[in-house]
């Protein structure tokens, strides 16, 4: 795959891991208003456990092209304390 590629598939991973993140925090929002209303949160959470699990292989998709295209894992850290 040639770096332009790679490039757009990083993007592309990129904006699926925000999405998750998003979506990660929705479902905590729900987990939190069933606690807090009384209701059973069992399937709740494991749909939060699922998404986890998806935001993890986002997650290892996005750093594998990262590493295709040398990008150094620590620029995330420096760059994410901004």
């Amino acid at each position: 795959m040639d770096e332009k590629t790679l490039r757009e598939h990083l993007a592309e991973a990129e904006a699926q891991v925000a999405k998750g993140l998003q979506h990660l925090a929705e479902q905590r929002a729900v987990i939190a208003e069933l606690e807090r209303d009384g209701h059973d949160t069992k399937t709740a959470r494991e749909l939060f456990a699922t998404l986890m699990q998806s935001q993890e292989l986002h997650i290892e998709h996005r750093d594998r092209l990262k590493r295709e295209l040398g990008i150094p894992w620590w620029l995330d850290a420096v760059f994410s304390k901004r």
